[in-house]
């Protein structure tokens, strides 16, 4: 049996856990407890539900990044028209990413974002940073690790759950395994944190040296146990002969879960088939926010509502 599948075998083994809220007892096998170790999936109870929500990175090309004060202003389009957006078409969740925060972020600003979602019934299902873990010891490295502390802040202030995190890409002249090793350890850095203020880091199937399952299993196996770390599963960033199968691999992993609505496979992309998608997450017992996070060249305006119906249905 190879390693993914025995990360899946282990998931449906340990269908009594008491969910990720829980983390105080895991019935591994014939009801005897054990130390949750950084290969083992989810805490759940043997039962998918899912959530919907949307990534602000649909709106990508109207959204502006990291503006200044003025640059908003202007803007046509801001996080607070995405958030009525996503309460316009009754979603249970919205997902800020980062990009699209101003440059300069106050209190006042987080303050008035989680009023504005509170007060329309959502919940601000994560939030997302586009750091690099892989870098060398040096100043750009301190940067990465300091923007995810920041947002560990950021989040528990908001209440965001999760941050989906990215593992990097490896450095000229340097090797996967060194790389891998300095991800880890920044990843361990950040948990540290992370666990003082109630907030996961989900480490997201993203290119670079998380292209495959059998790399993001090297990162998940390496990564200190805690139940504040788990897999952000995204059904279009394996570009693989069978993304598929890739994906049932770190399904058991999840604890945060966004869907495209295009897939690559074989090098040639095609639509996604999104009821195949929710499958794998629903068989490997996921509970939490389905995020879809829209990057097709359709208006979004017009092709996000229709999508969110598909999954509507599909995971009711």
């Amino acid at each position: 049996m190879d390693a993914g599948n025995s990360g899946h075998s282990l998931s449906r083994r340990r269908f009594m856990g008491q969910g990720i809220a829980g983390f105080s007892a895991l019935a591994a096998t014939a009801g005897a407890q054990r130390p949750l170790s950084a290969a083992d999936s989810p805490l759940r109870n043997g039962k998918s539900h899912m959530k919907l929500s949307l990534a602000a990175y649909s709106f990508s090309k109207l959204l502006t990044r990291r503006g200044t004060p003025e640059q908003l202003a202007q803007a046509k389009y801001t996080l607070e028209k995405f958030i009525d957006f996503c309460a316009e078409h009754d979603l249970d969740g919205t997902e800020l990413t980062a990009y699209y925060f101003p440059k300069e972020i106050t209190n006042e600003y987080l303050m008035s974002l989680k009023e504005r979602t509170f007060r329309l019934g959502l919940d601000i299902s994560g939030t997302a940073i586009g750091n690099d873990f892989c870098l060398p010891p040096g100043e750009a490295r301190d940067e990465n690790l300091k923007m995810c502390r920041d947002w560990i802040d950021y989040s528990a202030a908001i209440g965001a759950p999760v941050i989906r995190i990215f593992a990097g890409n490896i450095p000229k002249g340097d090797s996967e395994d060194a790389a891998r090793e300095r991800c880890v350890d920044a990843i361990n850095q950040s948990l540290d944190y992370a666990a003082t203020r109630g907030v996961c880091l989900a480490l997201e199937n993203h290119h670079g040296i998380t292209s495959t399952p059998a790399q993001m299993l090297k990162i998940i196996r390496a990564v200190k146990p805690s139940p504040w770390f788990g897999v952000n599963f995204d059904g279009g960033n394996f570009h693989t002969d069978d993304p598929y199968a890739d994906m049932i691999e770190i399904a058991p992993y999840a604890i945060n879960a966004q869907v495209k609505v295009d897939i690559v496979a074989g090098g040639k992309k095609a639509p996604a088939d999104l009821a195949r998608v929710v499958k794998i997450l629903k068989d490997a017992t996921y509970r939490g926010f389905l995020v879809l996070e829209y990057e097709s060249d359709e208006d979004p305006f017009v092709a996000v509502p229709r999508h969110l119906k598909t999954l509507r249905g599909l995971i009711s």
